[in-house]
């Protein structure tokens, strides 16, 4: 585990309040275990930060895609700020290193828990926000969440994508197949791989099948796409 305060210097920006930092890095686990006095963990800030997530997506999306009606506009902005997606920004900062859990949640693989992960991004931007202001949250949602938006989306629909791929250039029946499995029930870790035909592309790994299946999915999909790129260079 890295300290807290380290993670200033990875996402650029000095805490006047170095205990909000710590707080939205406190998982409830660690709050209990060390008898911390209510509303120390991120619970709190965690509230705040999707609030103020939900007006930077909405304003960033209602301008990069003036085009798009209310409804799509919505369903974008519900797969960018889900618990898998959210999950999925914090690889960028590797936040589970820096969260404070108790022995339980750091035994069952708690730095790796979507939720747990989701929850922590969240409460940062909230922290942020009540240090910094509107701005200095903003500026960091914009910059560790709002970007590469067509690998996120293609992240979240990665299953559906590759499915509706996989049907249109007819390459034959997609199937995920069960490669590796360990762990006691609490904290299963499965690796899976995406099979097309009789033939295996990308692999993932997660707490759950449907985790690692969605992970397949998303690097064989970019499998995929560098193949036909460097198609593309060749002819």
């Amino acid at each position: 585990m890295k300290r807290p305060s380290e993670l200033q210097a990875v996402i650029g920006y000095q805490f006047k309040q170095p205990g909000l930092l710590t707080q939205a890095l406190t998982h409830s686990s660690y709050a209990n275990e060390k008898h911390m006095k209510k509303g120390a963990d991120n619970e709190r800030l965690e509230f705040l930060g999707d609030a103020v997530l939900e007006i930077v997506s909405s304003e960033f999306l209602y301008h990069t895609y003036p085009s798009l009606p209310e409804g799509e506009l919505t369903k974008l902005r519900a797969s960018l700020v889900c618990e898998p997606t959210l999950a999925f920004c914090t690889n960028q900062i590797a936040l589970g290193d820096y969260l404070l859990l108790g022995k339980g949640e750091e035994l069952t693989g708690g730095r790796l828990r979507k939720s747990i992960l989701s929850d922590a991004l969240e409460a940062v931007i909230g922290a942020l926000y009540l240090d910094g202001g509107f701005a200095s949250a903003k500026e960091f949602i914009l910059k560790y969440i709002l970007t590469d938006m067509e690998h996120k989306k293609l992240f979240y629909d990665s299953k559906t994508i590759l499915q509706e791929e996989i049907q249109g250039q007819n390459m034959g029946q997609l199937h995920y197949e069960l490669l590796h499995e360990e762990g006691p029930d609490h904290n299963k870790h499965f690796v899976v791989a995406a099979v097309v035909g009789d033939r295996k592309f990308g692999t993932g790994e997660g707490p759950t099948k449907k985790a690692a299946e969605q992970q397949a999915a998303y690097e064989t999909l970019l499998l995929l796409k560098n193949q036909r790129e460097g198609g593309n260079e060749c002819t």
